[in-house]
Parts: C-alpha cells; structure tokens; sequence
C-alpha cells in the first residue's frame, strides 16, 4: 500500500531564530497546499474555538498564517465551527460568534470572518449522501457544504471518548450539526455507579437532555429515553461515577464519525494541519483544561488525516507523561497514552481502521521532517 506524506516540524526555536508561526508557514508550504488551486474559490477553515473557561484551544495567531497563505493565492477562507449538543457557550450562532470573539478569532486578528456552519440554532444542515456502513446521509451544516475547498486547523489532544482528537473529530464531530452530532452520539448510552456517585448534580449541569435523575437518596441514574449518549455526563463526574459496562457506544461513535469525515471531504480539495501542543487529557469542548499529559511536540500537515492523525498519536506515545498530570504513572499498565487511560472505554484504534476501510485515508506514513 502507498504511503501518505506527512510533513513535520518541532517547537524548537533558537534565541532570535525564526518564530513558531514562521515554522508553521514553512511546513504548511513544504507540505503542498499549493497543489491547491485557491483563485476564487469559498475555503472553509474547520477551527474549534475553545469552550470559554478553557485555555488550551489554539491561538488564534495560528489560523491567520493559514488565512494569509490562502488569501495570498487569490482564496475567500471562513473560519468555521457547528453548534454543540450540550449546554454551553457554543449551543447556538451567536454565542458561538460570542465565544470565537473573546478568544481572538475576530476578522481584524485573523484576517477573515467567522461562518457558523449549521446556522443560528444548529438546524441549518444538508443531508450528504455517504456510503457507509452507520450513516447513509451525514447531517453536514450548510456552510461547510457551501465551501469549495475543506481545511482543518487541528488542535491534537485527549478525550474522553474517542481517545484523541485530531483531524478525524474536527471534521467528522465537528462539521456535523446538532442533528448530525445527536445521530453520531446515539448509540452510547452511559450508567451510573450509584456506590460512587455523591449526589453533586455535576452530570446534570452537563446535560442538555435532562436526561440525568435523582432519586430520594440523591444518587444519579440516567433516562434512557432521553439520554443521546453525548458523554459530556462521563467527563463532569468528579467522582468517576458515569461509565462503566454499560456504555457501548465509543466504538460506534468513531464509526460515524469517520464516516461524517468523508461526507464532507469526499469530492472536494481538502488538506488537513494537527498542531501537538498543550496537549490537555480531554477536548476543548471543556470549559477547563487540566495539566497537558505529553510535553509539546510539534505540528503535522498532510492531505491524509488518517495518516495525520496515525502520525500524531504516535509520536504523542513516544513520549514521556508529564508529572502531576491525570495519566502519569497509568501508561506502562496500557502500554500508550490514550485508549483506556484517560477514560476506561475510550477507543482510537477501531476508528482509524474504519478510517481505512471506508476509504477516508490510508493508515501507512512517510514522515518529512522540515527544518
């Protein structure tokens, strides 16, 4: 099988050397994105814009190297994110543009304008046909659809249930709108351990469906009818009390969403960039971040995100944990540092292999470093 080509520089930067943006260009150049043809053509540029509270989303300075290099080739590049399921500063467009604002994706910092790619409360979507074995018509939000061209700017990091996030979720989760997330998230559904559960209500702050009870003791258990399997209740749980055997849906959930990742780059230009930087235990999607697990590693590039993120994940295992942080001294019972460490059901292999299998990319890498 061929090789994908992915191209990679560190963080190292000499004393009154070149700076990291400056690296960043370099590599996004190296790499070929000029095997693109920008002239007038609608760029979608998939960003998360970090959950307020959270400090670990990308700054905003990397997204306007990317801007100025497609805008230098004649392109009209939107930064773009969809709505969230749960509640939170993302839920809707003007939140959403509230939240992106604060954290500097403003046009005057970026050089281009924010598009919320499923609309003003997350129903503006398309149906994508995609031939997969989960999903035959991915819920996409309409802007993205609308583009010409597709490029995500990737913040490399844990989570809780996919293991990691690289270019596979931001596509995949994040170019689906509301409908399209509940659809990714409908098969999981967790339980709680009521001997563990202190009655905080954490989980119930966490959900949008109201999905989570309290019975005359004050312990949690979850609606079934109700619940949509999102996981945000697992991550909230101080007490690690949501999990357990009775949540299946981690497997299934990047399933569809690799197959939401090809719904939308299937039959367009699309190019993808992982920046492995305060890489926090769970997604920005948070409102905290905690200790990074790994120190910084670099940025990645590639027209392949499956060998992008195959990549990421193993240069993040070939490093050292970082003291104090939640997976330091957990990783030589696992044997790397995502699936079943961060979280008991987290899984990242099966998804890459679906990856695979559906067709989105190859798994194999040829890795460039650029100096």
């Amino acid at each position: 099988m061929t090789k994908a080509k992915v191209y990679f520089t560190d963080m190292k930067v000499p004393i009154n050397g070149q700076s990291l943006l400056v690296k960043l260009r370099k590599l996004i150049l190296k790499a070929k994105i000029d095997d693109i043809d920008f002239k007038n053509k609608f760029v979608a540029i998939k960003v998360h814009f970090g959950e307020e509270g959270n400090l670990s989303y990308l700054r905003h300075n990397y997204a306007k190297v990317l801007v100025d290099i497609i805008r230098e080739r004649g392109g009209k590049p939107f930064l773009t994110d969809c709505g969230t399921l749960y509640p939170g500063g993302r839920k809707n467009a003007l939140d959403h543009l509230d939240c992106a604002y604060l954290h500097g994706y403003f046009p005057m910092a970026t050089g281009c304008h924010v598009v919320i790619g499923d609309g003003l409360k997350g129903t503006d979507d398309v149906c994508v046909p995609v031939k997969g074995e989960y999903v035959k018509e991915a819920k996409i939000g309409r802007a993205v659809m609308d583009a010409d061209i597709v490029i995500s700017l990737n913040h490399f990091k844990g989570h809780e249930m996919t293991g990691f996030g690289g270019a596979i979720k931001n596509v995949g989760m994040g170019c689906g709108s509301r409908g399209g997330k509940m659809e990714m998230h409908c098969d999981g559904k967790p339980e709680v351990d009521t001997s563990l559960c202190e009655g905080c209500k954490a989980c119930a702050r966490q959900c949008a469906q109201d999905a989570l009870v309290f019975g005359k003791k004050g312990k949690a258990s979850i609606d079934g009818k109700r619940c949509v399997g999102c996981g945000r209740c697992i991550g909230a749980c101080p007490c690690d009390a949501i999990g357990g055997t009775g949540f299946s849906g981690a497997k299934k959930l990047n399933y569809r969403m690799a197959e939401y990742a090809l719904a939308v780059l299937q039959g367009r230009p699309n190019f993808h960039i992982n920046l492995v930087i305060d890489v926090s235990p769970y997604c920005d999607c948070h409102g905290e971040n905690d200790i990074p697990i790994i120190p910084g590693v670099g940025f990645f590039a590639s027209f392949d995100p499956v060998a992008l993120d195959m990549a990421c994940v193993d240069a993040c295992n070939a490093m050292p944990t970082i003291p104090g942080s939640v997976i330091h001294g957990k990783c030589k019972e696992h044997g790397e540092h995502f699936e079943g460490v961060l979280m008991p059901n987290a899984e990242w292999k099966c998804g890459i292999e679906h990856a695979v299998k559906i067709g989105l990319g190859v798994k194999d890498y040829e890795k460039i470093v650029v100096t």
